[in-house]
């Protein structure tokens, strides 16, 4: 982890910074033709690609009839987890459930002179969410892309994941998820995006996973929705000399666990506080640490302190970077809230610690990374509506508007389009 003194200097000409921005840009050229040709494979060739492609990959041979993990298999899961577990996970898919359930949007209608205008708001049909399998257990992501497909109102919902574990099947349970294929990949992406005789096609791929799973969502954009890119984890704290260095330190390494590319930035004003939990870090923390390897790299590569003259330009570095986990760990940490343009998910005060976040709190913990919460949100319900215009005018609101409607088209020089209109006067 490195210590970068900004004070005095113009944060944007930082080396260090730049880097860390560009750390998400993926090199994906050598992937690219792979992953197109899986899809188009999967497009042409339906179940008989995604067996072959399972077979390549995760060196499981399947039969269509197997893709399907049987419900029996959830619901044994579900009976299996012990008490503790499993109250957690229904409590975590209550919260979770609770604060989607702000996000409904309802239809309007406006009534005019002559005009009743309006938005429905239409539910997707059928989304489908992919989790990634392996070794690693992810019940909480099973949870937090569900829950706003199911309060939105989706009818149909399944789930890819290779090798589900037992913690996977149990969170679908708990979600009342019925259909989950034991299929991962790029090959589990085309099969959602395109439909094979045994997997219907989805409305919209939501979830996170590997380069080929990122790239094949990329790619089947447009015959379905999808819900991002997700590039690498990163957090960023704000702290000021009243800060915990202990507690900013394990922030910062609940994010380094997760990859090598991971970043963890701590932005503060205090050079001190950031020697602190550099030491902490490297002398305690990662000292018989069971990912030690893992964080290590994203600590070397992209763990940054920052130390900055004040809060308020401390707050001007987090918009540049735009991270998708801030963590504001300062003595009135509101004061700085209003001051925050960009940012995937806000956590105020030092008791805020970003996994409570990942699993219990309610917001949604699949956010915008590599500084695309410049331009979009965290997960929610929105994600899985559609809204239809609704339009109904009466003679005489016709009457009112049809001149302005006439002009508009002569000017465009779209000679139907005024005729639409005028073919309404002759009556």
């Amino acid at each position: 982890m490195k210590i970068v003194d900004l004070r005095g200097k113009i944060f944007t000409e930082s080396k260090e910074l730049e880097n860390l921005i560009k750390r998400s840009e993926m090199e994906v050229e050598q992937f690219e033709g792979s992953v197109k040709q899986i899809l188009k494979d999967v497009k042409e060739k339906g179940d008989e690609a995604v067996i072959y492609y399972t077979k390549k990959f995760d060196g499981v041979e399947l039969t269509p009839q197997e893709f399907e993990v049987p419900f029996s298999q959830l619901e044994e899961a579900y009976e299996e987890l012990d008490e503790e577990t499993r109250w957690a996970l229904e409590v975590a898919y209550e919260r979770v459930r609770k604060f989607h359930e702000a996000q409904v949007e309802n239809s309007f209608f406006i009534e005019e002179e002559g005009m009743i205008l309006g938005q429905k708001v239409i539910p997707m049909e059928r989304a489908g969410l992919y989790v990634p399998g392996g070794k690693a257990a992810y019940p909480s992501t099973v949870i937090m892309n569900a829950v706003p497909a199911i309060v939105a109102g989706v009818k149909e919902i399944i789930i890819c994941s290779p090798n589900p574990n037992r913690y996977t099947l149990a969170a679908a349970y708990i979600c009342g998820i019925e259909k989950v294929y034991r299929i991962g990949g790029a090959q589990a992406i085309g099969a959602m995006a395109y439909g094979t005789e045994t997997i219907k096609k989805v409305d919209k791929i939501v979830g996170p996973g590997n380069i080929f799973v990122a790239l094949a969502k990329k790619n089947v954009y447009g015959y379905v929705d999808i819900d991002s890119i997700a590039g690498p984890s990163e957090i960023l704290v704000i702290a000021d000399q009243n800060a915990n260095p202990e507690w900013v330190a394990a922030d910062l390494l609940s994010q380094a666990e997760h990859d090598e590319l991971a970043a963890a930035i701590l932005v503060t004003t205090s050079k001190e506080l950031a020697q602190q939990v550099k030491d902490i870090l490297y002398n305690r923390f990662l000292v018989n640490f069971s990912r030690e390897s893992i964080a290590r790299k994203s600590l070397e590569n992209y763990g940054h302190a920052f130390v900055v003259d004040d809060l308020d330009t401390a707050a001007e570095v987090s918009n540049h970077i735009a991270p998708e986990h801030l963590e504001i760990m300062t003595e009135n940490p509101f004061n700085l809230l209003s001051k925050i343009k960009h940012a995937g998910a806000i956590f105020l005060g030092k008791y805020s610690t970003e996994p409570l976040g990942d699993y219990v709190l309610g917001p949604n913990h699949v956010l915008p990374t590599g500084r695309a919460a410049r331009f979009s949100s965290p997960l929610g319900v929105y994600d899985f509506i559609k809204r239809s215009s609704v339009i109904y005018v009466t003679e005489e609101g016709f009457s009112r508007v049809e001149k302005y409607a006439r002009k508009i088209a002569e000017a465009e020089g779209l000679e139907a389009h005024k005729l639409g209109v005028e073919i309404r006067l002759s009556k």
